[in-house]
């Protein structure tokens, strides 16, 4: 715990390590929404929000994306009230890969002083922002991380949640005992020393999304600026055909149209696999 405090720049006791965020989003909404509360999430997003919030008997309102997918700020502001006891936000989001600049989260935190306010900054690495130093200036702001994106460890779950003390401290209390096991801190504690390799795999992504970007624009297809390590791009009709397709040329991608109509989207690899995927791509969108 010592060497992951001083990694993220925080005290011992304003961070729980967590059997993934999936852990840390469960014993959040534990511990500060009972049956009947308000619970704000945006749409799509993260699916383990709305099913934890569901878990404990709240009344979920979700916040939906605009057409170009981005961030509904001012849905979301005019959504909050007396009874939101919580706004659960992915910082970037997944699936769309947008994402909120700091004023945003300033203003929401601002806004609802009386609910718990997660970021959940699971792609942080790729897009800079993070609200982790405002842990100590807002009581109401918890941030959570994960092991399993820029550290490929997700088989591992392995994540932290981060607030005030006096926070961490009601939801150590809502937390298994039988929670994170010993493999996965010392995999954690690991992880966090090769600094210059992470650096450099986050240096590729970023140059490889940029490639990608590049490519769908030259195939003309339509895509969605993102901000964490994959793309929404629009596939129409075929996005389902496009994936299969890819998937017999041995690319894997993940059709996401049944939460928004028609698109597909890629996660972001090395340099050498992304031009692979536009390579395969172009054979099978000009079919």
């Amino acid at each position: 715990m010592r060497e992951l405090a001083a990694f993220f720049n925080v005290d011992q006791k304003e961070f729980i390590l967590t059997n993934g965020t999936d852990e840390a989003i469960q014993v959040m909404i534990n511990t500060f929404v009972d049956d009947g509360d308000e619970v704000i999430t945006l749409k799509p997003s993260y699916a383990m929000y709305r099913f934890y919030a569901e878990l404990a008997g709240a009344q979920v309102k979700e916040i939906g994306f605009p057409a170009d997918l981005s961030f509904p700020f001012d849905a979301l502001l005019n959504a909050i009230a007396h009874k939101t006891k919580a706004i659960l936000i992915a910082n970037p989001n997944n699936p769309t890969g947008t994402g909120l600049g700091l004023e945003g989260i300033k203003k929401i935190l601002e806004t609802a002083p009386h609910a718990a306010v997660l970021i959940d900054e699971a792609y942080y690495e790729f897009c800079g922002v993070t609200a982790l130093p405002w842990i100590d200036k807002y009581r109401n702001l918890f941030v959570s991380r994960t092991f399993s994106k820029v550290y490929g460890m997700a088989a591992m779950r392995c994540g932290c949640l981060f607030s005030t003390a006096a926070n961490v401290q009601w939801v150590h209390k809502a937390q298994s005992p039988y929670s994170v096991n010993t493999l996965a801190t010392l995999a954690a504690r690991a992880a966090i020393q090769d600094k210059e390799y992470i650096a450099n795999y986050v240096a590729q992504v970023l140059e490889a999304r940029q490639i990608c970007c590049d490519g769908l624009t030259r195939l003309g297809i339509p895509y969605f600026p993102s901000q964490a390590n994959f793309i929404l791009f629009h596939a129409g009709d075929r996005a389902i055909p496009i994936r299969d397709a890819l998937r017999g040329r041995g690319v894997l991608v993940r059709d996401r149209s049944y939460e928004i109509a028609g698109c597909v989207r890629v996660t972001i690899g090395t340099v050498a696999q992304t031009k692979r995927f536009l390579t395969e791509l172009e054979q099978v969108w000009t079919k």
